[in-house]
């Protein structure tokens, strides 16, 4: 059957298509997958600076006295263990033992929040958090209003200190700051990203979007600043070994299983939590591991993963030619007895059975 749904646009797709981005189809948008060259575009980031407009993110508004509580319930993670100006990672438990989604909790005050999900969850999000808002808080959906560019790199901190008088050097890892950047008010800048080469996320209205990547541009001239794409951006977070939704976690895989047990929180009630609860105590079968090719291949999604034998052990979620390590490099959910690290695995490469071994995240030692 053929899809019919219209892509949507970013506010800055024209820009894109004019700096000559490769444009294609991504979480129901039209993305730039890259501008120049994947490899140039990697290295940029983890060297210097590079930009990702990914405006294509959903962005809610959790509001009033019980919005903590309301977060509690729905989310894995401990709301309460945030303070103003602090950013939390986290997902959203389905009734099953799986996850609907993961997100980025913002909180400004006690009573409320600013929640940042997947381009491609942002309607299922938003209909599973509204079906559990028995708590009377108010919800906004301002997805279609903001655009978000991630500054990445280890200059752009200093890229962006450049158009505010906020004190953006001293922030700590995963907290955020509001206030007047180049020249626009009440924009929303942190430290959080995807790549893990540091830099900031910039959450600004979408009239004021050019505007802004302009100034960006301009300040991170001196750092040979680029547009990237999402074709760096998956070669990025995969090296950091950061889980991708519809990859490496859906609806099917708990946190637990998926290494996330840190973000899965028993100190209080929420969504399914006996279920998750009784995952940890009894443990899953299988797990989220990496790994790293000895043998000379690409593992790609859907690959299986084999033991010695021939046998089927698991499946590859992700999966890529790292271009900082030069080699393949994936990601993907293999029996218990195979996934400690150092143990030799193979990935059914074109009916080739090529060799791997189980690392420890990240692939990337800092």
């Amino acid at each position: 059957m053929e899809n019919t749904e219209e892509l949507q646009y970013v506010h800055l797709n024209d820009l894109h298509v004019s700096l000559g981005a490769k444009m294609v189809p991504f979480a129901g948008y039209s993305m730039p997958v890259l501008y120049t060259n994947l490899i140039q575009e990697h290295h940029a980031v983890r060297n210097s600076v590079g930009v990702f407009d990914v405006s294509h993110m959903g962005e809610f508004i959790v509001k009033g006295e019980r919005a903590t509580d309301f977060l509690q319930y729905v989310t894995s993670n401990d709301v309460a263990a945030l303070v103003d100006g602090k950013v939390q990672y986290s997902c959203l438990p389905n009734a099953t033992g799986g996850i609907v989604d993961d997100l980025l909790i913002y909180r400004r005050s006690a009573n409320e929040y600013f929640v940042v999900v997947n381009a491609s969850n942002i309607e299922k999000d938003w209909n599973w958090m509204s079906s559990h808002n028995t708590f009377g808080v108010e919800m906004q959906n301002i997805s279609d209003e903001m655009s978000l560019f991630a500054v990445q790199g280890p200059k752009g901190v200093a890229t962006m200190q450049k158009l505010t008088d906020l004190d953006l050097t001293s922030m700590e890892y995963y907290t955020f700051k509001e206030g007047t950047v180049a020249g626009i008010e009440n924009v929303l800048i942190a430290t959080t990203g995807y790549t893990g080469a540091g830099g900031m996320e910039v959450y600004v209205r979408n009239e004021d979007a050019q505007k802004m990547w302009d100034a960006i541009f301009e300040a991170g001239a001196e750092f040979s600043i680029v547009p990237v794409g999402l074709g760096a951006r998956d070669t990025l977070r995969t090296e950091m070994g950061y889980c991708l939704y519809g990859h490496d976690i859906d609806d099917s895989t708990s946190p637990i299983e998926a290494g996330l047990g840190w973000i899965t929180k028993f100190n209080k009630d929420f969504i399914a939590a006996d279920i998750h609860k009784r995952i940890k105590e009894n443990g899953s079968s299988r797990k989220l591991v990496g790994f790293e090719m000895i043998d000379r291949g690409i593992p790609r999604q859907h690959y299986e993963i084999m033991d010695a034998a021939g046998n089927i052990i698991g499946e590859v979620t992700s999966g890529t030619q790292s271009p900082t390590l030069s080699k393949g490099i994936g990601m993907g959910y293999i029996s218990n007895e195979y996934a400690k690290v150092g143990s030799t695995v193979y990935v059914n490469i074109r009916n080739k059975y090529l060799k791997a071994q189980v690392v420890k995240f990240p692939f990337l030692k800092k």
